[in-house]
């Protein structure tokens, strides 16, 4: 087999080690290593957790041999600096490894083309860019939380054909068969946070969870302005929520700051998207999946603060002037001003669609 297709061989099952970490390693990318020696495989290993160690580390324990004169394999540009755990580079440096492919370079400041340099000057060769474009896919959510500076966003809804999401009495359970169902709860493994807006949490009290036990359940955050929801319900059940309200309301405040439920309280009658973003990513929120409703869905459209889109459709017909649609807010005056989704995919559950898409940056 050809030198490059062995590494991309090699990088492929780097690739599958790091999905392991899935859900476990916010605000950390996914990664996963191999280190290859004569052929063949001596060791493996990919981050598991945050605050853990990191896959180049966890491969090179793992190794059944020494290590020196070695290739690894990592999805992920080597960490340069001291986090949670020391540099991986000086590591791998240490360990004797010769040579390091790696799919991209990482975009978080901190490390950015440092951790292949170090490489270099320690006299390591160095290759880049293999399966770039998939490495850039799993972590789509870190690369846009270092290179745009705020979460990658993703709008999630189920609708009829005519793009309804409720009938004109709010009826709304259910569009979408068990199968498509289903499905839309799993998203919520791959996002750090989930938000809906107050008018989700009134009409369908809400769980918000994954409700699986080899993942944790995502940060709860709620857009309630006017804090019309009640800390009974179901999505305020713990601590891992956030409701994030306007100081219009002061008495309402303590209320929900007495069960211990944690408030961002912003000036003015509405909660400024895009500052609540930034607000959220100083926490270390990377991704954030929108669930609804209407107008928050379509806050978020008229904000262009939307990255990827999951669009459930079931062949059936509401209609109904008053009838609820999927988005809400001011919308596009002209088509041309629509928001176009690139990068179109389609998965069928039995007579349901789902359409999943990107909007260019």
């Amino acid at each position: 087999m050809p030198a490059k297709n062995l590494d991309i061989h090699f990088l492929k099952i780097a690739l599958a080690l790091a999905k392991k970490g899935l859900n476990w390693t916010w605000p950390n990318p996914l990664v996963g290593a191999l280190i290859v020696k004569n052929g063949k495989v001596i060791g493996q290993g990919y981050h598991h957790k945050f605050g853990g160690l990191h896959a180049e580390v966890n491969a090179l324990r793992s190794a059944k041999s020494s290590v020196k004169g070695a290739t690894l394999y990592v999805t992920l540009e080597p960490c340069s600096h001291w986090g949670k755990t020391p540099p991986c580079v000086e590591a791998i440096i240490n360990a004797g490894i010769s040579r390091v492919v790696c799919c991209t370079k990482d975009s978080n400041p901190q490390v950015s083309g440092h951790g292949l340099q170090l490489l270099k000057k320690a006299g390591i060769a160095v290759m880049v860019g293999l399966l770039e474009s998939e490495a850039r896919l799993l972590n789509e959510a870190f690369f846009t939380f270092h290179e745009r500076k705020r979460p990658f966003v993703a709008l999630k809804f189920a609708a009829s054909l005519d793009g309804k999401i409720a009938t004109t009495t709010g009826d709304s359970q259910w569009i979408t068969n068990a199968a498509a169902r289903g499905y839309a709860r799993s998203l919520r493994a791959n996002y750090q946070a989930i938000l809906v807006g107050a008018n989700t949490v009134l009409a369908d009290n809400p769980h918000l969870g994954l409700r699986q036990k080899k993942f944790s359940d995502p940060l709860r955050v709620i857009l309630d302005g006017q804090l019309k929801t009640s800390p009974q319900a179901k999505v305020y059940r713990d601590s891992n929520v956030i409701v994030a309200t306007t100081a219009s309301n002061p008495k309402k405040i303590v209320k929900f700051k007495q069960p211990g439920i944690e408030t961002l309280v912003f000036p003015g009658q509405q909660v400024p998207l895009k500052r609540l973003l930034v607000v959220l990513a100083k926490r270390g929120v990377i991704s954030i999946l929108v669930e609804g409703g209407s107008q928050t869905l379509g806050a978020f459209l008229d904000e262009r603060l939307v990255d990827k889109v999951y669009a459930f459709q079931a062949p059936i017909l509401i209609g109904g002037k008053d009838s609820l649609s999927a988005f809400g807010g001011r919308g596009v005056k002209a088509i041309k001003q629509a928001l176009k989704l690139e990068r179109v995919n389609f998965k069928k559950f039995g007579d349901n669609t789902l359409t999943v898409g990107y909007v260019k940056p």
